[in-house]
């Protein structure tokens, strides 16, 4: 039996601890920093300043909720002024295949997306 398959396991109860993690590192900007950060680390400002769209707080509660998840860690640096440098620990390494394959895969399908996007939207609009 598949331990993935939904009608197999519980995963998909609203009680399994799967749920709770998924919703914590699958969102929009949770991946967006993933892979930022997957070719190295990066101080807050040059997170911010790829990631464009993000605000600080969103930017400073996906951090804090990826370092709690202990997929990113934080390192002061003892500069003046005092910085702030953010870098994958192992766990979060090793989910580097999957978030750039997600990635990956929205840039290869973002035409085909959108045309499916228009379809629905011009069949519902009547």
């Amino acid at each position: 039996m598949d331990r993935y398959q939904p009608d197999s396991c519980p995963q998909f109860d609203v009680s399994c601890q799967s749920r709770a993690i998924l919703d914590e590192i699958s969102g929009k900007w949770s991946i967006m920093v993933l892979a930022v950060l997957a070719y190295g680390p990066q101080r807050f400002n040059g997170l911010k300043r790829r990631l464009d769209g993000i605000t600080q707080k969103a930017l400073t509660q996906t951090l804090r909720r990826l370092e709690r998840n202990g997929l990113v860690s934080r390192s002061v640096i003892d500069t003046s002024p005092v910085a702030v440098e953010y870098a994958l620990t192992p766990l979060g390494a090793s989910l580097k295949s999957l978030y750039c394959a997600l990635y990956g895969w929205t840039i290869d399908n973002r035409i085909e997306i959108d045309e499916a996007r228009r379809r629905f939207d011009e069949k519902n609009a009547a």
